[in-house]
């Protein structure tokens, strides 16, 4: 049975997916970084088709600008954004 919420939630959960960006507003570096990431996992959910795309924290990226995203059973993406935060690219990761 689907979950179905009252549409008066709706702003609510809109305010509260945009805490993180409030929380950075103020550092325009770190808002490109939180941008970047929500920027690469639809990217590459996108693309993929899998919606549970997301942002790799294990894996080190020495590079600005760069995140990985894991896509469950699949392979892992390597993003690359400006620097607003906007992806530009992607590049699927093989294995061995």
């Amino acid at each position: 049975m689907p979950l179905r919420l009252p549409l008066a939630l709706l702003p609510a959960l809109i305010g509260l997916a945009a805490c993180d960006e409030i929380a950075v507003a103020d550092d325009p570096v770190a808002l490109a970084e939180v941008r970047g990431q929500k920027s690469c996992v639809a990217a590459v959910a996108n693309h993929t088709g899998v919606a549970a795309a997301t942002l790799n924290t294990s894996l080190p990226v020495v590079e600005v600008d760069r995140f990985i995203v894991d896509v469950p059973g699949g392979n892992s993406w390597t993003c690359v954004t400006d620097e607003r935060g906007k992806a530009l690219e992607i590049v699927e990761r093989t294995r061995g």
